[in-house]
């Protein structure tokens, strides 16, 4: 995918510890009254154990992309199919992650932490022993369903073990790990299919996990609520099959024989569900995602803007690796080491994206940016044969700047106006939005780019490239058009958050 905004996502503010947790100590049984009993050794070792499952859950966001083309050789599938490998993931975070605070509370963390990591290897095993696409989109699906209750449970584990004087430095070591992630996964990825085999991928993560599991065992606290509340069961089946027959419709075009009319009826169901939970949620007493904090303006703005603008930009990491192998014919290492200054900038320049939006403000760095990052990729659009190396590695680099500002500015700005008791929901909901719009923009990359492709099986490098080149041209003009939803704001919006003066994650 592409260089996620995980610091975001880690950093969100939680809700203070309910009167009625019950944590108990690692190996101890639950008791009512037990408080953690951590050693000192065990609380020094739980930001590395928590950073290392991040890591390895950042990592498999990108170390895939660089092995599109061969995979796809390997399974005898078009590059271009194998969208539905790379959307099927994110899709998974998306339906998965609303109830891992619930599954924490309900089971504890460390039974819920340990078995996101034991699914997650379970997953990245049956993939690397993949066969043919359909199996390795269902194994996907299942490492998925680990990484969606790995980033959340990790995180209430941090919150509800560290006091507030000690929480921000302990929370911005976890931080630096996932950001190295995508990082190293591009190049990870050329190296081995170039070097090794493609299903090394996938089997990287199995002794990362073996290991983890024994530490979590041994070192991560059990805190769980005393009294939780009901699950939303009616509201995961209506949000998650509405989600995936959405995502199924988006995949199908262009690659199955269904007719108009059944495309259109699947499409049909799906807002129809989706439409159903909206009236369920709006009733329901413990709704799975609290819908009415979208009448707060800086949520509303912050969250649909993101999910429109990641529709042209989230697909851009799944088409940069095609075009340099399938297009321009770059070896898989040449390919990875061509979309690491994406990452290198995003990292190293996220020192001054605070200044930035404490002088600028909100609405003008949104509303500005957007404008960018969509000229940006229409210039992506005169990449060819004859670009020199260093003007690309330019390119890149700038866009990995201006995107991660967007990130940055988007996933902060969800806290500007919601109170602490509000924060955990605004999380649950901007993560859920944040990884359908990743897997959706997946999945329209590849439909435009199909759409101009006349034989989609095609290895003719030129007709590739031109194929991309008019997809770049449509994800640029919809990057652009996004600025509509961020001139929602006004001026002073976040200004709360830019300065400083949020409160506390507690």
């Amino acid at each position: 995918m592409k260089s996620r905004d995980v610091s975001a996502i880690i950093l969100a503010p939680m809700p203070a510890s309910p009167s009625n947790l019950s944590p108990t100590a690692p190996n101890e049984g639950a008791s009512p009254s037990a408080t953690p009993s951590l050693t000192q050794s065990s609380k020094q070792l739980l930001p590395w154990l928590i950073a290392v499952a991040f890591f390895m859950e950042s990592l498999d966001t990108t170390i895939l992309n660089t092995g599109v083309p061969t995979i796809a050789a390997a399974l005898h599938v078009a590059p271009l199919s194998m969208k539905s490998v790379l959307a099927s993931y994110t899709l998974s975070l998306a339906v998965f992650i609303p109830i891992s605070g619930w599954m924490a509370d309900r089971f504890g963390t460390r039974r819920v932490f340990s078995s996101a990591i034991a699914l997650f290897t379970l997953g990245s095993f049956l993939c690397g022993i993949s066969s043919d696409i359909h199996l390795l989109v269902a194994c996907r699906i299942l490492q998925g369903c680990g990484g969606a209750m790995m980033v959340p449970v990790g995180r209430l584990t941090m919150v509800r073990t560290f006091a507030k004087s000690e929480l921000i430095r302990a929370m911005s070591f976890v931080a630096i790990p996932a950001l190295i992630g995508p990082m190293l996964g591009p190049i990870a990825g050329g190296l081995i299919v170039g070097y090794l085999h493609w299903r090394l991928i996938f089997f990287v993560n199995i002794p990362i996990g073996l290991v983890g599991l024994i530490l979590v065992y041994l070192h991560l606290p059990d805190y769980r609520e005393e009294r939780t509340d009901p699950l939303d069961v009616i509201g995961l089946i209506l949000f998650g099959s509405g989600v995936a027959l959405l995502s199924y419709v988006l995949e199908v075009f262009g690659e199955h024989t269904l007719s108009t009319p059944e495309i259109l009826g699947c499409l049909a169901l799906s807002i129809a569900l989706l439409a159903g939970y909206g009236l369920h949620a709006a009733r329901a007493a413990y709704p799975m995602l609290r819908l009415s904090l979208f009448r707060i303006r800086t949520f509303r703005a912050s969250v649909i803007g993101s999910f429109v603008t990641r529709l042209g930009i989230g697909g851009i990491p799944f088409l940069f690796p095609l075009l340099y192998q399938v297009g321009l014919g770059f070896t898989p290492i040449q390919s990875g080491l061509l979309m690491m200054p994406q990452a290198i900038a995003a990292m190293s320049l996220k020192v001054i994206m605070p200044r930035i939006l404490a002088r600028l403000g909100y609405r003008t760095v949104l509303v500005s940016n957007t404008v960018l990052i969509g000229v940006q990729i229409l210039l992506f659009a005169n990449i060819g044969k004859s670009t020199p190396v260093w003007l690309i590695v330019g390119e890149v680099f700038c866009y990995g700047f201006f995107t991660s500002l967007q990130y940055t500015s988007m996933n902060t700005l969800v806290y500007a106006d919601v109170t602490e008791e509000q924060a955990s929901g605004a999380s649950s909901i901007a993560s859920t939005v944040q990884q359908m719009a990743i897997s959706f923009g997946v999945a329209s990359a590849s439909l435009v780019t199909a759409f101009f492709i006349p034989d989609r099986h095609t290895s003719d490098g030129g007709q590739f490239i031109h194929g991309v080149h008019r997809a770049f041209f449509v994800l640029g003009g919809m990057t652009i058009l996004s600025t509509i939803v961020f001139r929602e704001l006004k001026k002073g919006d976040g200004d709360a958050v830019a300065s400083g003066k949020n409160y506390t994650p507690a």
